[in-house]
C-alpha cells in the first residue's frame, strides 16, 4: 500500500518545517513561547497586587530577571481577558505569537482586534 500526501519543505528561522497544502486543514499550533510569557505576566502581576514586593521596580531583581525582561513581560498584562483565556487554552491561532503581541496594541479591551488571537 502507497499513501501519498502532498506537502512541501519550507525554512523558517534556521528550521524546516513541513508545510501541506492550501486545501488541506491543518491543525492549530500555540506559540509554546507566548503562551510562557503570558503565564510569567500574570505570576508576576500577582506578585505586586499581593504586594510582595512593594514597587514594580523591585520586581525584576526579587525574581532575578533582567528590568528590560520584565517590561516586555508585564506589556502582557494589558492584553483583553478574552485574548489572555484563548492563549492560556492554547485556542490562538498561528498568527498569534510573542514577536506579533510585542507590536504595539491599543490598551482599552475593546479596541484590541481579536481576530489573530482567536
Amino acid at each position: 500500500m502507497t499513501i501519498h500526501v502532498p506537502f512541501r519543505i519550507v525554512k523558517r528561522g534556521g528550521l524546516k518545517e513541513m508545510q501541506l497544502p492550501e486545501a488541506a486543514t491543518q491543525p492549530r499550533r500555540a506559540d509554546s513561547t507566548l503562551v510562557t510569557m503570558v503565564y510569567r505576566a500574570c505570576r508576576c502581576k500577582r506578585v505586586l497586587e499581593l504586594g510582595e514586593v512593594a514597587t514594580i521596580a523591585e520586581l525584576p531583581e526579587s525574581k532575578g530577571i533582567a528590568r528590560c525582561y520584565m517590561t516586555r513581560v508585564m506589556r502582557l498584562t494589558l492584553l483583553a481577558p478574552d485574548i489572555v483565556e484563548a492563549i492560556r487554552d492554547r485556542r490562538q491561532g498561528p498568527e498569534a505569537t510573542l514577536a506579533n503581541s510585542m507590536e504595539p496594541f491599543p490598551l482599552t479591551w475593546k479596541a484590541q482586534p481579536v481576530g489573530p488571537w482567536l
